[in-house]
């Protein structure tokens, strides 16, 4: 059985640093004590903050000699193998029965006095007073990492726009964009118009503005040809971008008189609703394209089969990877995945988007050289690679 005076001896405050908080935005600082060995069961560090060095000092936290190591804490104080031998607290407020909400917040460039307590179920007894201040920090540094790594990237895409200002760079055969002529110039031989259907995903989402960059190119050629375009939507804002989108298009290819905007209009506003109302549009005027591109979810394979009945040529294009099956089994052609993302690039072959796509591609592979690099030293315990690219 332990006496008081084991206990007061186990229980003495050990020597703390306090410093701001760093790679934070102020109003808060932090307290870094070493781990013992031993304590006595029941035992709970107390911090308390005061305003002058005198006292009084108030509650600002308990903290459980099981846990708070600075190991547990990458972000702040790194991946040394001493961490686990430190406890710390991060401060931001303190306890104050005059405050609202009973807790006052640190202010930065304010000078603090901090103390370490320790409660054991016979007293507590309180260590030395630290002065501190809190202050805001201008740089991150726990995401160096990113900063270099997206500055390094970026470096790569532009050299890659640059390089394509010079040259035509390779992009690999998208046989379904090399389709869309073929489709096109099919419902301009028959005489039938040529469906566009939107995603149901609004504007402010990449697959739908991927599927207008498609749209545009589409407009041209059917502006070119004298070709009856219709196009579906489910959202008024993507209604109206189309709109505006297919109406430049005609302008471009010289023929503003074609332009009909009733021809693009939102066929309804519900999921399957809108599904109904365009498979009536593919059974009704039996179009000879039908172009569909952009986030579809389970009417996918509703829209797909009814384009199937009647037998249009069928081209779609989603980044929904559950709706690819449905696609690929029952359209002509298939985008997936980041074909969709890549088609304004690929179609335009316009130097900053070629330059992008490229760069892009070089970074996808260097990711995933870093993964397989990774994967093997992680097999050795050599964690580096993974402190590199951890993302705080």
């Amino acid at each position: 059985m332990l006496t008081t005076a084991v206990y007061a001896q186990m229980a003495t405050p050990p020597a703390i640093a306090v410093m701001d908080t760093p790679n934070d935005a102020g109003g808060s600082i932090t307290m870094t004590w070493p781990r013992s060995a031993e304590m006595p069961p029941g035992t709970v560090y107390r911090v308390y903050i005061g305003e002058e060095r005198e006292g009084p000092f108030q509650l600002a936290a308990e903290i459980d000699p099981a846990g708070s190591l600075m190991s547990e804490d990458l972000a702040s104080f790194g991946h040394s193998p001493s961490n686990d031998q430190f406890h710390y607290a991060h401060i931001s407020s303190y306890e104050s029965d005059s405050a609202e909400g009973g807790k006052v917040p640190l202010e930065s460039d304010r000078p603090y006095f901090a103390r370490l307590g320790v409660r054991t179920p016979t007293g507590e007894s309180r260590g030395q007073v630290a002065e501190v201040s809190a202050r805001g920090n201008y740089f991150n540094w726990a995401k160096l990492n990113n900063f270099i790594l997206g500055t390094l990237f970026s470096i790569v895409i532009l050299a890659s726009i640059a390089m394509a200002r010079r040259k035509e760079l390779y992009v690999r055969r998208i046989a379904g964009l090399e389709a869309l002529d073929e489709a096109l110039g099919r419902a301009t031989e028959m005489g039938k118009a040529v469906l566009f259907v939107h995603g149901l995903r609004g504007m402010d989402q990449i697959p739908t503005i991927a599927s207008v960059n498609i749209l545009s190119r589409v407009a041209r050629r059917t502006a070119e040809y004298d070709t009856t375009l219709m196009v579906t939507n489910i959202d008024p804002v993507v209604m109206a971008v189309s709109q505006e989108t297919v109406k430049e298009a005609y302008i471009e290819a010289g023929r503003p008189d074609a332009y009909r905007e009733d021809n693009i209009f939102i066929a309804a506003t519900d999921q399957f609703s809108y599904a109904a109302a365009v498979e009536g549009i593919m059974l009704r005027e039996r179009p000879a394209a039908h172009i569909m591109m952009g986030h579809f979810f389970a009417e996918s394979l509703l829209l797909a089969e009814t384009g199937t009945t009647t037998g249009a040529i069928q081209i779609a294009g989603t980044d929904s990877y559950t709706q690819l099956p449905f696609f690929i089994t029952t359209c002509d052609y298939t985008l997936m995945g980041e074909e969709l993302y890549a088609a304004s690039a690929y179609l335009s072959r316009e130097p900053r988007l070629l330059g992008s796509l490229k760069g892009q591609d070089i970074g996808k592979g260097v990711i995933l050289l870093v993964l397989l690099a990774g994967t093997f030293l992680a097999g050795l315990d050599i964690p580096i690679l993974t402190q590199i690219f951890t993302s705080y």
